[in-house]
């Protein structure tokens, strides 16, 4: 169970704030339940670095008003210092998409996909721990609500999740058995 200390709760109340009213798209349960969840698994598997406040911020830029400046001046208002707002700030630039329609509208899907996981390999070591508890959760609800997407999305993380292997052993082998096994029950073809 997700246990958290005063500015973490300060951090997720911020991030609940600026997702507003967004739902998750298949139960219709607030966003932020999708934050505590990626959130919480990643705290199952590393309890000393700043991976839980990543995983609670990994979708604010992309999807809110919510900039790296914004965030990095409510870090520092709620007591993280400069070295921690750092760590965090990268890791969330890390897991922020670049290669979105708005700003790529000439690219496809599969276009978009190649390219962020194309970056996604550069990614940092605490940012790819997260990513892989954000794709255990997204994999699970599209199993569950959606097998035809399931299977588009687990052939983007297929192209890549092999290369990011430099977070948590322990979350990376969990995320690739979920992989695994999804492809499988999908008969999706095992690349």
């Amino acid at each position: 169970m997700l246990e958290l200390t005063e500015r973490r709760w300060a951090l997720f109340d911020y991030v609940k704030e600026m997702h507003g009213g967004q739902k998750r798209k298949y139960t219709g349960a607030p966003y932020y339940t999708h934050l505590l969840s990626v959130a919480d698994r990643v705290e199952q598997y590393v309890q000393n670095g700043y991976e839980t406040e990543i995983a609670f911020c990994h979708d604010l830029i992309e999807d809110t008003e919510c900039s790296l400046a914004d965030l990095s001046y409510k870090l520092m208002s709620i007591g993280y210092n400069i070295e921690e707002d750092e760590v965090i700030l990268a890791g969330v630039d890390d897991l922020t998409d670049k290669y979105t329609t708005e700003r790529y509208p000439s690219l496809n899907r599969a276009e978009r996909k190649e390219l962020e996981s194309a970056r996604i390999v550069a990614s940092r070591p605490i940012a790819q721990t997260v990513k892989y508890a954000d794709i255990i959760d997204n994999m699970l609800s599209l199993a569950e609500h959606d097998p035809g997407f399931a299977r588009v999305y687990a052939r983007e993380v297929d192209s890549y999740l092999w290369k990011i292997n430099m977070g948590n052993p322990g979350l990376y082998a969990a995320c690739c058995q979920l992989l695994t096994e999804v492809k499988g029950k999908l008969r999706i073809d095992q690349n």
